[in-house]
């Protein structure tokens, strides 16, 4: 008999019976949690948040359990009672959920040497993904028993008022049948248990998280969980189509979505290898959909289509995946208004993105947001109502008072350029030759879009989020039409580098500036050049248009900022202060201030009332390369050479 160290940290756990501190690391040893637990051994190791083991309950005839340790080795205090919180509500999910015979039953929840331990039923069987590694691939029948057998499940949890939020092969066990120890690939509904309810969110009318908040697994998690932080029913069903996808097809959702975003779920047929029954294609198609207003509302209305569908009257055609791929060339694509919808050859930053099998709740999020969102609060003992509505809440304080909110890391280059969507729920910034879209709402990338042949140097938004603008190294702006993912023209005609872009407020105008040291004014309607303003004495970095279309304001490597009439395109003034060159220019939405940034490492705040400078603030370690505002004002973005942005809270 072993005994187990319940060190988290301990790299060789397991002890001989009757020792009294850790071979290894010398902690005493435990040999019975709450005298009642004995460890057998280490399951998983959570990274920083402690094990889960497998033991032994005594007073149960040594019935095996599962528990959970919670040792959080975080900085800070609201991280750690975050992390207890979740831990928390997990517990409290297990003891209303438990009472159902395919969700593991809570069996005790305690603390015991400064840690907090979980201990709930143990699953004898494997999980989906285990056994979808010997099996390769499920056959369409065994893909209606696991929708049978784990609908009834959600429709359970969903009535009271939970969203799982996280549902994939790995967190759907196959019981072990009692007639043999081999495990049971189809047969009796009941075989499958729904487990690891960490990340489950109780049901509101709207489930928003906040930035950093653990909210299930790409590519299994539909584009409301990964983007907006919501859930819903819908957002299960969607999670369990993606899973009965994989088991059917053997094709990681995951990867899909590292690859192609979201538009894998317009195509999925493409990857059967095999026929499947038309009925089957369009629940599938019905749970995958991306909109939740085309998406099942219920586990009802998925078993209703179940049952009628396999009615002896409910004629059964194959198709074949070259049937469907043919369908979908010839389907007119949806037209939508979100920006992030349908980019091509989206790519995935593995460091930033890494996610886990284990579908564990806080520490999940912090282990794949490698990217590290690490919020700064200028009260460190506030609550943790004020740090939660931190975007959201209007302050008194004075005009100018800013306040750093976020720094996001994790760029392998220099940011040049970054874009807020004009809904707020969504940050652009390039990468070299790339563009990446990350969630504000969750903290997510979203997607990678490639298209120029050179380093991406500026990108921005159309006023009504419909289209993308991009300046490169070589030379071209590029139009293109988020609804869809397709370049809508070319523009060439500066002779060297373009660095910045703006878009005029009705959209009607692109304003552009080079390192040919001029700033071309195009019609983007027709894509004719309306004019060429000519002024600065070196690179042209920065270009803003003014709230109300009257004024351009151009940042230079001449250290200057420039007001242009843009009616009769003559200069209105000069701004001069920097010390070193202006990379950045953006107007408050009230068209009161202007922004600029520089590589003194600067930003400087303006009144274009008087012309006067009115604050500088000071935080990055490197040169400014970009500024933005919200739609709303509350936020600046600035980002830089020190591979950071930096989101600045003000009351403007």
């Amino acid at each position: 008999m072993m005994i187990c160290c319940l060190n988290p940290d301990c790299s060789n756990p397991l002890n001989p019976n009757g020792k009294k501190l850790c071979r290894t690391c010398d902690t005493p040893l435990v040999p019975l949690l709450r005298n009642r637990f004995r460890i057998i051994q280490v399951l998983s190791d959570e990274g920083g948040f402690g094990r889960t083991y497998l033991a032994e309950d005594i007073d149960k005839l040594s019935e095996r359990c599962v528990i959970k340790q919670l040792a959080p080795r975080v900085q800070g205090t609201w991280a750690l009672n975050k992390a207890i919180e979740l831990f928390e509500k997990e517990a409290q999910r297990l003891q209303e959920l438990g009472a159902h015979p395919q969700i593991p039953t809570l069996l005790a929840y305690f603390e015991q040497d400064n840690y907090l331990y979980l201990v709930q039923q143990f699953i004898d069987g494997q999980n989906l993904f285990m056994e979808l590694q010997q099996k390769k691939k499920y056959n369409p029948s065994e893909i209606k028993e696991i929708l049978l057998d784990l609908l009834p499940v959600l429709k359970f949890i969903h009535e009271q008022g939970v969203i799982h939020r996280d549902i994939k092969p790995q967190n759907i066990i196959r019981r072990r049948t009692s007639l043999s120890s081999k495990t049971v690939v189809s047969g009796t509904t009941g075989n499958l248990v729904l487990i690891d309810f960490g990340s489950a969110k109780q049901l509101t009318t709207k489930a928003q998280m906040n930035i950093g908040t653990s909210i299930g697994s790409q590519g299994y998690s539909p584009i409301e969980q990964i983007k907006d932080g919501a859930a819903y029913p819908a957002s299960d069903l969607f999670s369990l189509g993606a899973t009965c996808f994989h088991l059917l097809t053997g094709v990681s959702p995951f990867k899909l979505w590292t690859e192609h975003g979201y538009s894998w779920v317009n195509n999925w047929q493409q990857y059967l290898k095999s026929p499947i029954t038309e009925e089957l294609t369009q629940i599938l198609d019905k749970l995958l959909h991306k909109d939740t207003q085309h998406r099942y509302k219920s586990a009802n209305e998925v078993l209703a289509d179940l049952f009628i569908k396999q009615q002896p009257q409910a004629k059964s055609t194959a198709v074949t995946p070259t049937n469907h791929i043919t369908k979908l060339l010839t389907t007119q694509l949806p037209t939508v208004s979100k920006p992030y919808i349908f980019l091509r050859n989206s790519l995935l930053v593995a460091s930033v993105m890494i996610l886990f099998g284990s579908g564990k709740f806080w520490y999940q999020q912090l282990r794949r947001l490698e990217m590290r969102i690490s919020a700064s609060f200028s009260q460190p003992n506030s609550s943790a109502a004020n740090r939660e509505a931190i975007f959201n809440q209007r302050t008194q304080d004075p005009l100018g008072n800013f306040l750093l909110v976020s720094t996001i890391r994790g760029y392998p280059n220099s940011i040049v350029s970054v874009a807020i969507s004009p809904d707020g729920k969504t940050i652009a910034s390039n990468s070299n030759d790339t563009i990446k879209l990350l969630s504000l709402v969750t903290g997510q990338e979203i997607y990678t879009f490639s298209g120029h042949t050179n380093i991406v140097n500026i990108i921005s938004f159309s006023p009504d989020g419909q289209i993308l603008v991009s300046g490169s190294k070589d030379r071209t702006i590029k139009i293109w039409n988020l609804a869809t993912g397709q370049q809508i023209r070319t523009l060439e005609r500066h002779t060297n580098s373009v660095h910045t872009l703006a878009f005029s407020h009705d959209g009607s105008i692109l304003a552009d500036g080079s390192d040919d040291n001029t700033i071309k004014l195009w019609n983007l309607a027709t894509g004719d050049e309306i004019r060429t303003l000519t002024g600065h004495s070196d690179w042209v970095r920065s270009v803003a248009f003014s709230p109300n279309n009257y004024t351009l304001a151009s940042g230079s490597f001449d250290k200057t900022i420039k007001l242009w009439n843009l009616e009769t395109g003559q200069q209105i003034h000069t701004l001069e202060g920097h010390s070193g060159k202006v990379t950045s220019v953006a107007f408050s939405p009230d068209g009161k201030i202007l922004a600029s940034g520089s590589f003194d490492k600067t930003i400087k705040l303006w009144s274009l009332v008087t012309g006067q400078q009115i604050r500088t603030l000071e935080g990055h370690s490197d040169g400014i390369q970009s500024l933005t505002f919200s739609s709303d004002g509350k936020t600046l973005v600035s980002g830089g050479d020190d591979k950071t942005i930096k989101i600045w809270q003000t009351s403007l």
